[in-house]
């Protein structure tokens, strides 16, 4: 006897995929209830992805959209009981399907993210007041082993395109005009202000000293990643710069040694 298990994966098989051969064991009339729960299924994942990547749709036009969303559907059905998820992975899947045009994949990629932004537990940042207050008698030893615990939903990845710009274009439907290529790669952060997903372009090297703080490294660590960039007489202000924005960004929620 077919086994429960196989039963269900079976069952997703034949919603995500035409060619898939239905069990000889369903009836015709079940068959024929399968084909119209197929439609609504798709339909359902179709329109959420098109809910959580409207800027994406207007980027690349409804139809060439609609048949990227079948492609991840198909190779990556959900795996959850709701479509909270169904968006994971869209952006690699948009990378695949639009190999010249990266943009469209920076652009999916930071709307899952302002997604996940505002869905990610309510952490209270550090107040910059609180954060003075904590360091004042530090010594240079303690402020180059100072470590910083950050908000959890901070995520990062290296773009290619000014994606301000793309953002403010596909906000709502409109003719979209060429994004230029940034001249320099930078790094997109994306973290929550208050109940506002916001994100923000950085250059490389603080983009590499948050990365870096963000896996554990000291801020001795990260000022050595801003001196190899900048010039020696500017990478302490440059460092403390970089840090206080952190700070009035709402990025950080702790400090550990």
């Amino acid at each position: 006897m077919t086994s429960l298990a196989t039963m269900q994966h079976q069952m997703i098989a034949t919603l995500v995929a035409e060619d898939v051969e239905i069990s000889a064991l369903w009836s015709d009339q079940q068959q024929a209830g399968l084909a119209v729960y197929r439609n609504n299924y798709r339909t359902a994942t179709i329109e959420a992805l098109q809910n959580f990547f409207e800027r994406t749709c207007r980027l690349v036009g409804e139809a060439s959209f609609i048949k990227a969303a079948i492609h991840h559907i198909i190779q990556h059905p959900p795996h959850s009981w709701s479509l909270d998820h169904v968006g994971e992975g869209f952006s690699s899947t948009c990378a695949e399907l639009f190999r010249n045009d990266p943009e469209v994949s920076e652009l999916a990629w930071l709307e899952w993210a302002m997604h996940c932004a505002f869905t990610a537990p309510d952490v209270d940042a550090m107040q910059t007041s609180a954060f003075a207050e904590a360091t004042a008698a530090f010594e240079s030893d303690a402020w180059y082993e100072l470590r910083l615990g950050f908000t959890e939903e901070l995520t990062m990845r290296v773009i290619t395109h000014d994606l301000i710009a793309l953002w403010q274009q596909t906000a709502e439907p409109q003719a979209i005009q060429p994004v230029s290529k940034l001249s320099v790669n930078h790094s997109a952060i994306v973290w929550r202000e208050g109940e506002l997903p916001v994100f923000r372009l950085v250059v490389d090297y603080e983009a590499a000293a948050l990365q870096a703080m963000m896996a554990g490294a000291s801020y001795g660590n990260a000022c050595e990643i801003v001196m190899a960039a900048c010039p020696a007489d500017e990478a302490a202000a440059v460092a403390g710069t970089m840090l206080s924005r952190w700070l009035t960004d709402g990025l950080v929620v702790s400090i550990g040694y």
